[in-house]
């Protein structure tokens, strides 16, 4: 027991330091508008609506297959069992479908509020949450402008579930995210954000009467590793135009150095004792001490 008060008040101690240097806790590395982040180009002008990628992404995922066609009303959200949809839409030139997923930003607000960093940007574009440093504040959720984030209120063991762009399963192994291999249409295209953004121009550029004339996901909370083109304008397919176009987190950079250090490490000061607990109940689980 005495060995996991010591990893916990080492815990506690490197978060003191860190506050005690002037250093932002969870501050977004520098490297989040690094135009090599990968990510994926959505166009709406080559999705058929055919839903594969919602059931590739529950395959990938070990998540509850999608409803069929027939028991679909309206429009849907992304929740804590399906970590996509397609929505159909009627547009000034006739149905349009779109995507929704996690939009995986170059700097995300989820990971900027989550105080143990159980959210947090990979290096390489996906933004992915981790279950063991998350202590269940459900501060991700609050902050995400595009209310991705979900959490499993039905479960002993609840988790946040979001897009991670099959980071962990197929990323890692050099393979395309599920939705993207599979995709029928070609509607989904992975790459470097750098290469995306220059496909998207020359498909806008080369088709012009096909395309409205932005790229959603350039600009939109600083800049995002998920992009759209569209054949209509955003907010007609169902996306948030009102996102504003700077970072989220560079809002609060200037207040984080005011706030008291209490309010900071309290946090910590539980997610090390929830730690401490695990490791205290698991040792008597397994009858050792």
């Amino acid at each position: 027991m005495d060995l996991h008060r010591r990893d916990f008040f080492r815990f506690i101690g490197a978060t003191g330091l860190t506050l005690a240097v002037g250093k932002e806790l969870n501050a977004a590395p520098k490297a989040k508008n690094d135009p090599e982040l990968r990510g994926v180009l959505y166009d709406a002008a080559r999705c058929k609506g055919c839903r594969g990628c919602e059931y590739d992404c529950a395959d990938a995922n070990g998540l509850p297959e999608p409803p069929p066609n027939k028991e679909i009303k309206g429009f849907r959200k992304t929740d804590d069992k399906h970590r996509t949809v397609v929505n159909e839409f009627k547009t000034s030139k006739g149905i349009v479908y779109a995507k929704t997923q996690c939009m995986h930003c170059n700097e995300p607000a989820c990971a900027a509020a989550c105080l143990t960093q159980a959210m947090t940007k990979t290096k390489d574009g996906p933004v992915i949450w981790r279950s063991d440093k998350c202590m269940g504040c459900r501060y991700c959720m609050v902050s995400c402008p595009f209310d991705i984030p979900k959490f499993e209120f039905h479960s002993a063991n609840p988790k946040i579930e979001k897009c991670t762009m099959c980071y962990e399963s197929r990323l890692k192994k050099g393979e395309l995210p599920a939705c993207v291999e599979n995709c029928p249409n070609e509607a989904l295209m992975f790459g470097t954000r750098r290469e995306l953004i220059q496909e998207a121009r020359r498909r806008m550029f080369d088709k012009p009467d096909l395309y409205y004339d932005q790229i959603y996901g350039e600009r939109e909370a600083g800049g995002t590793s998920w992009l759209y083109i569209s054949p209509v304008p955003f907010n007609e397919i169902g996306l948030n135009t009102k996102v504003q176009t700077g970072s989220y987190p560079a809002l609060t950079k200037g207040f984080l150095y005011t706030v008291p250090s209490v309010f900071v490490l309290v946090p910590a000061l539980l997610l090390g004792i929830q730690q401490s607990t695990k490791k205290e109940n698991h040792t008597n689980d397994n009858g050792d001490e």
